[in-house]
């Protein structure tokens, strides 16, 4: 979807239009929103498959009034970004919009997290742990991820009669270079939260649990009784929860690692 349907001025939120150049000269559009009052810290948010950050603003409008700076981006193809849309591509936009966070002179480099929602949370994970960027981060936040896309894809398949027999000769079509369940286990020690819907039925909770088992500490999991597919930052008490861990994960002193590792896709580590 590359219509906008609403823009935060239109919520009554202060933002800031923003171009990131990807790794192959893909321009992606992204909102800048700044915090009210001192910056607690900053986020960059990832969203899930369908749509843009227009639909997906709900998840993360309240933070600037809670002293967090927000990141959105939309991936290539996605909105207003250019280009067309792949996983290795929307991998690689992942990378660009948290170096132009980490770079951005107006933000604190060590107080920085990243929160992803469905498919943008397993961009998360992949792109942190192949660009070696977990060191930067304050915690890496997953709600509602699947723990591996051929495993999705036969549960999709699975589901209904008729692509019952085809799931798993079609999902051995589908990549799994990218398996997040194979990249959590690579975050460390960087803290990794994992949030899911008990009653999701878009991705079922034994994926949470699974990634869960993959991650190494420190390591937290939330799951959320009675909710749905990316439904969990829409209730106020798990956003109340959702701001003290930041609080815990960006104390006044936050700070991290000098030393960056190397990245694993072989490309520069952030300056």
């Amino acid at each position: 979807m590359q219509e906008l349907v609403r823009t935060p001025d239109e919520l009554g939120i202060d933002f800031e239009n923003v171009t990131i150049e990807s790794s192959d000269g893909v321009l992606l559009y992204a909102w800048f929103l700044p915090a009210e009052g001192s910056s607690r810290g900053s986020l960059l948010f990832l969203h899930g498959n369908a749509e843009n950050i227009s639909t997906h603003i709900g998840s993360v409008y309240w933070l600037p009034s809670r002293g967090y700076d927000v990141l959105l981006v939309d991936y290539r193809g996605y909105g207003l970004s250019t280009g067309q849309p792949s996983l290795h591509g929307a991998v690689d936009d992942s990378q660009a919009a948290l170096r132009w966070l980490l770079n951005n002179p107006n933000i604190d480099p060590n107080r920085v997290a990243v929160l992803g929602q469905s498919l943008g949370a397993d961009l998360a994970v992949t792109a942190v742990d192949l660009g070696g960027l977990a060191p930067r981060l304050r915690a890496l936040i997953l709600d509602s991820a699947f723990s591996d896309y051929r495993l999705i894809v036969r549960e999709k398949l699975a589901s209904f009669w008729l692509t019952w027999p085809l799931q798993y000769p079609l999902s051995w079509l589908i990549s799994d270079d990218f398996s997040p369940s194979e990249s959590i286990a690579r975050i460390s020690p960087t803290p990794v939260l994992i949030i899911h819907g008990e009653a999701d039925r878009v991705v079922p909770v034994h994926h949470a649990h699974r990634l869960y088992a993959q991650a190494h500490e420190p390591k937290a999991l939330w799951i959320i009784p009675d909710t749905g597919h990316i439904g969990a930052l829409y209730r106020p008490e798990v956003r109340e929860r959702l701001v003290e861990y930041l609080q815990q994960v960006m104390p006044p002193d936050a700070a991290v690692e000098d030393d960056i590792s190397p990245p694993r896709d072989g490309s520069p580590p952030v300056e």
